[in-house]
């Protein structure tokens, strides 16, 4: 994680009101809160699989939804049930909704049933029932810029949108995916963009992610209606169901060309989540027997497989594999009209002292081949300079040496950077040859080594160039006429996508189309359940979470892709993930029939459990450690440190307290002087005091109630 001035970042938002939105998300999930994240407290009240959770917009809320066909409410800050009720569903329950500027009293449910219900928690009772799905439902999803409005996804193909103030009680498709992509198509889950909620993601069976724009869909079913009406005819009646620039495509690249060896193995791509990150500018995507991928939907990028053209950009055109209009094209091999000075110098400048550091410690990783830690600090350097080829054509190297599903499309991503930097690096060249060849286009490879012949001709005979080139050939013989049509025909690879239907011109120019990620995160395993969550955590996306087969759940930083925690969260598997809308607070769940609240623990070990009735008179204590319960403190002059207090009675006097970093509970505060810095306080039911001054508070998780305070001096 970057580094930041926390004291300036103090300053600027105790001076102007508006740092402080700014503050909170910067600073409510931070690297020590992820080092600290720990088990809280699991929530039992279901007989079944919890199958999805759904958090309020203020967060005092979290519902769940279960095998056992019952909804449950609760206090999650209290950990209490509120309210249970049967959904009136006779299967799984998939999918839970608050519906926004409800107040928090309707809740929509869709299960396997196929059918989508409307509750009203008040009253306890299904007020509406939508039997139009024809498969299982897998997904709901809300907008706050469309009140009384809903989506559906469903293993019947359909997406489905829902108005609840109009008298019909039938919905309407919006999108049919079966139109484009066969009978077979199956939609998994779909998500809103939080900050442009007219655009929808809806994830299916297969690699494709399709990003829809919902208000030109209906401008154009609205436009096609009023021609229909005033009896304009034209020599082809039927219209699109989506107009041309209503959806966009998103694929990992080397995903369509690996589908038919995926499919002889019965590996079966799906996207089982979708997400938008909170400041709606990227995309997240948990696919299904393969890993997590992020897309940039400001900075897109076409896949790398659309390489190796016959002409190339020129340097002005290219920079860095983006175009000037923000769209990539792909970085294509350095020709002689590349220009050189810039990259020779790029490469040449030595890395801070730091970083060289951080090199070394990669390269020695690589010598004892440990390929993933030597991953991670090549992106660690990477991230921190990312304008050194060397750099690129190390990781790349790693890529290629552990051979994890992708890592070959990395490396090769990795060698095209170091290229576009430093056009001579001669290992990034050979080794995009042999990405070339592992990734299936053969007869690309053979150009690529030919090319790197040429350029390097003292290196035409070394072994590894013969191998290479004997490997080749020999595919190239084995393999003559597949490899012919690949070459020069990209859209074969969309062509091929789907073995058991034909597919219409249409969507397959929509997957010629389609662009490339932007990050990808693995170690997790996603083959096993197509509800299975991955999702950002942070007000600003800082960290990827994600669950896993194994009962673990995955934790990465988003920049860097670099794992940071691995935690066990249920016996079986780990499918949902909700995190808090504005605490370092996640609730998971999965096969086990509890919801898992984690938040950040002690920064120290816990001692053996302490009560203590009363603390009378204390002029200075310095440290508290580990207390279970405290029943009353009268009166404490210095409290320097206490980092762990589960319950507190009553504080009658403090007259300074300097750190205090974990208390759940207190009950009544009559009076303290000064407070100095607060990390974490669970829940304060009373404060009846004169003066509070408060310098610095790093998170106050829930206050309950505050009955008088007659001055606060300042908050920060």
């Amino acid at each position: 994680m970057s580094q930041r001035n926390i004291a300036g970042d103090i300053l600027h938002r105790q001076i102007r009101e508006n740092r402080a939105l700014g503050f909170q998300r910067h600073y409510h999930v931070t690297d020590p809160f992820i080092k600290r994240l720990g088990l809280e407290a699991e929530l039992e009240g279901h007989s079944g699989c919890v199958n999805c959770l759904e958090w309020n917009e203020r967060g005092d809320l979290l519902a769940s939804g279960s095998d056992d066909q019952h909804a449950i409410v609760w206090d999650p800050l209290r950990h209490k049930k509120l309210i249970t009720m049967h959904t009136g569903h006779a299967a799984n329950i998939f999918s839970v909704k608050f519906l926004p500027h409800s107040g928090d009293r309707i809740l929509v449910t869709g299960a396997a049933d196929t059918k989508v219900h409307v509750h009203d928690l008040t009253a306890k009772e299904t007020i509406h029932m939508f039997s139009d799905h024809t498969n299982r439902v897998k997904r709901i999803a809300t907008a706050p810029m469309w009140p009384n409005t809903f989506w559906s996804a469903a293993e019947d193909g359909i997406i489905r949108q829902y108005d609840l103030r109009e008298s019909s009680k039938r919905s309407e498709v919006l999108i049919d995916l079966t139109e484009y992509c066969g009978q077979l198509v199956e939609a998994k889950c779909l998500a809103v963009n939080p900050r442009d909620n007219n655009y929808l993601a809806v994830g299916a069976n297969g690699p494709f992610v399709r990003l829809y724009d919902i208000r030109m869909i209906h401008n154009h079913r609205k436009s096609a209606g009023q021609s229909v009406s005033a009896g304009v005819h034209t020599f082809c009646d039927k219209q699109k169901p989506i107009p041309d620039g209503a959806g966009q495509y998103y694929v990992a690249g080397h995903l369509p060309v690996k589908l038919p060896d995926y499919n002889n193995r019965l590996r079966v791509l799906v996207a089982t989540y979708v997400t938008f990150s909170p400041d709606g500018t990227e995309l997240l995507v948990n696919m299904g027997g393969e890993q997590v991928y992020l897309f940039d939907l400001t900075f897109k990028q076409r896949p790398y497989t659309f390489l190796l053209p016959k002409k190339c950009h020129s340097s002005s055109e290219v920079q860095n594999g983006k175009t000037t209009n923000g769209v990539s094209n792909g970085i294509h091999l350095p020709t002689s009209r590349l220009k050189l000075a810039n990259s020779k110098a790029s490469s040449a400048a030595e890395l801070p002292p730091r970083l060289e550091r951080i090199k070394q410690q990669a390269n020695d990783a690589f010598a004892r081949q440990q390929w993933t830690q030597a991953i991670q600090l090549y992106s660690l350097g990477i991230h921190a300079a990312g304008h050194h080829a060397m750099l690129y054509g190390n990781r790349a190297a790693a890529y290629m040496k552990r051979k994890w599903d992708g890592d070959h499309y990395d490396a090769l991503r990795d060698c095209l950077k170091a290229l576009a930097l430093n056009p001579g690096h001669l290992k990034a060249h050979f080794r995009l040859a042999r990405c070339l060849f592992e990734l299936k286009y053969v007869a690309e490879a053979l150009e690529c080594l030919d090319d790197f012949k040429g350029k390097f001709p003292e290196q035409a005979h070394s072994s590894a160039c013969s191998a290479l080139d004997k490997d080749i050939k020999a595919a190239l013989f084995s393999k003559s006429d597949s490899a012919e049509e690949k070459k020069g025909n990209s859209s074969i690879r969309f062509h091929n996508f789907s073995r058991k239907e034909s597919i219409p011109e249409d969507e397959i120019i929509l997957r010629e189309r389609s662009f490339d990620y932007k990050h990808r995160y693995c170690g997790h395993c996603n083959t096993t359940t197509d509800i299975k969550e991955a999702n950002f955590f942070g007000s600003k996306g800082q960290y990827i979470v994600s669950g896993s087969d194994d009962g673990s759940f995955f934790i990465w930083e988003k920049e860097t892709t670099n794992l940071v925690r691995i935690l066990q969260g249920d016996e079986s598997i780990v499918n949902c993930l909700q995190p808090h809308p504005s605490y370092c607070f996640l609730a998971t769940s999965g096969i086990d029939p509890v919801v898992r609240l984690w938040t950040p623990r002690p920064e120290v070990s816990p001692r053996p459990r302490t009560y203590t009735n009363t603390i009378h008179t204390i002029y200075t204590l310095y440290t508290i450690y580990t207390i279970h319960y405290i029943h009353y403190i009268h009166c404490t002059l210095y409290t320097h440190d206490i980092h762990y207090i589960r319950s507190l009675h009553t504080i009658h006097y403090i007259y300074t307290l300097y750190t205090l970093y974990i208390i759940y509970t207190i009950y009544t505060i009559h009076y303290i002087h000064t407070i100095h810095s607060i990390h974490y306080i669970r829940s304060i039911h009373t404060i009846h005091t004169n003066t509070l001054y408060i310098h610095t508070i790093h998170t106050i998780h829930y206050i309950h109630s505050i009955h008088y305070i007659r001055s606060i001096h300042t908050i920060h």
